[in-house]
């Protein structure tokens, strides 16, 4: 399978406080029990915490962002102890090493590392719009626009933790490709292997993806650099249930000549049910893979939409 690859392989920056370090300005942590428990069981993580590496001690007093005219600074309540430029270099120097990491988990709400919505005063302590980006967290972010990346919070969601997981396995699998020395092949390749899991996210993207490996008048390298990124914008977006429903018609159209009538008309009505909410993605999944066993087809056994991570943390049950 294409996600098969190693825990000691599979890097995960995380905020230090979410996999049960006592780093936080009250010498308490919060951890996270999919990130330990769950995810944990599969990759490596690699722990920051921005505000100790930056010298400030534990416990220690609170640091919140403060908007000054249109510049927004992270310092304590009072004004008093800016570690604005402090953090962002901080983020910065980790942001050139990261290379190696094929997701990262932030902790929410917190003024350097989170991801969105982190909150915004005055300088006289009124509450502004949560429109805020913790300081570490931003020069992260901006440095790596292809890595996935998540906040504890969001992960509770079943459909942000799925989507996560699986660009973070795809993010790594597109890493080991670079690794092995990109060609044409194995770049067309890759997108076939990614078919339906692009479709599934965005129909536009994938006719885009395809239009992008047809050119002739782009260098390998730019073909490469414009494709992942396409790819891991494309997979942002949430699957819905109409367009899984629409890529598992798809699928089941290779089976049309082999399938039995009362068969055919049993994978119709799981992915039917599906599509209106009555079963799970897992349902109409396991049919498919059930047939995919009784009739092989080797383009279908190799696509990531079919098993984009280990089966074992079982995301596909949820919705």
């Amino acid at each position: 399978m294409i996600h098969s690859v190693k825990k000691e392989d599979l890097l995960i920056g995380i905020s230090a406080c979410l996999i049960g370090e006592k780093v936080r300005f009250d010498a308490s942590n919060k951890p996270s029990n999919f990130c330990i428990h769950e995810l944990g069981q599969h990759v490596t993580y690699k722990a920051y915490c921005p505000e100790v590496a930056i010298g400030l001690p534990i416990p220690r007093p609170t640091i919140r962002q403060i908007k000054h005219d249109d510049v927004i600074r992270v310092s304590r309540p009072d004004g008093s102890g800016d570690v604005t430029d402090a953090l962002k270099a901080y983020g910065q120097k980790i942001a050139k090493v990261t290379g190696e990491l094929s997701g990262y988990v932030f902790c929410a709400k917190s003024p350097s590392c989170g991801m969105e919505r982190v909150k915004v005063y005055s300088p006289e302590g009124h509450a502004l719009p949560s429109h805020g980006v913790g300081a570490f967290t931003k020069e992260i972010m901006e440095a790596n626009p292809l890595l996935p990346c998540e906040e504890n919070g969001r992960l509770n969601d079943a459909l942000i933790r799925e989507n996560f997981v699986a660009r973070v396995y795809a993010y790594k699998h597109w890493q080991n490709l670079e690794k092995s020395g990109l060609t044409k092949h194995k770049l067309t390749t890759f997108h076939s292997q990614y078919k339906y899991t692009v479709m599934s996210h965005d129909l536009i993207a994938y006719k885009a993806l395809g239009q992008l490996l047809a050119r002739a008048d782009l260098p390998l390298e730019e073909m490469a650099q414009q494709y992942i990124l396409g790819l891991m914008n494309a997979l942002k977006k949430i699957a819905t249930r109409k367009k899984h429903a629409n890529t598992l018609a798809h699928i089941q159209g290779y089976f049309s000549k082999h399938l039995q009538p009362n068969e055919r008309q049993e994978l119709c009505a799981q992915i039917n049910a599906y599509r209106e909410g009555l079963v799970p993605l897992m349902a109409p999944l396991t049919l498919i893979n059930h047939y995919l066993l009784q009739y092989p087809k080797d383009y279908l056994t190799n696509q990531s939409y079919l098993a984009p991570y280990p089966d074992a943390l079982r995301l596909r049950y949820a919705y």
